[in-house]
C-alpha cells in the first residue's frame, strides 16, 4: 500500500526544477532525528509532495521514492540516511501553506503541526484534499 509524505526543500538550495532536470536524486542533508525516522519509514513506490520552503511556501510537485533509506553520502558521521526520489509531475496549481492552514479538512496535517520538520507523513485523506486543491 502506498504511503504519502511531504518533503521540504529551500528552492535556492534544491528546487523542483532541479529535481525534474536531475531525474532521480538522493534526498540528502536531513539532520533532524524525527525527519530521518520518517525517511527510514519510506518505501519504494511511496509518493511525496515536493514543497518549497522559505521562499514560496507551497506544494509544487509530486515525487516518488525509488530507493529506500541508505547512508547519506553527505554525512561524515554515518548517522544520517537518505532516500532516492524521482520527479513524477508538477502540480497544476501550487498549494500555499496559507491555503492549507485555511482549509478545515487539513486540520492535524503534520506540515502545520510540526512546521520545522523537513519530512512529514501525509494521511490518505489529507493527500486527497491537497491533490484536489492542486488541480490533480
Amino acid at each position: 500500500m502506498t504511503a504519502y509524505w511531504l518533503v521540504k526543500s529551500e528552492p535556492d538550495a534544491f528546487s523542483w526544477d532541479e529535481q525534474v532536470r536531475n531525474g532521480v536524486e538522493p534526498w540528502t542533508g536531513v539532520r533532524n532525528a524525527q525527519a530521518a525516522k520518517n525517511l527510514r519509514e519510506m518505501k519504494a513506490g511511496d509518493h511525496a509532495f515536493f514543497y518549497h520552503s522559505n521562499e514560496g511556501r507551497e506544494v509544487v510537485g509530486i515525487v516518488e521514492v525509488v530507493r529506500e533509506a541508505y547512508p547519506d553520502p553527505t554525512d561524515e558521521t554515518g548517522r544520517w540516511c537518505c532516500v532516492d526520489m524521482r520527479a513524477v509531475k508538477p502540480v497544476p496549481r501550487p498549494v500555499t501553506l496559507a491555503a492549507m492552514k485555511a482549509e478545515p479538512r487539513l486540520e492535524g496535517l503534520a506540515l502545520i503541526r510540526q512546521s520545522r520538520l523537513s519530512v512529514v507523513p501525509v494521511s490518505a485523506e489529507h493527500w486527497a484534499v491537497i491533490s484536489a486543491m492542486a488541480g490533480l
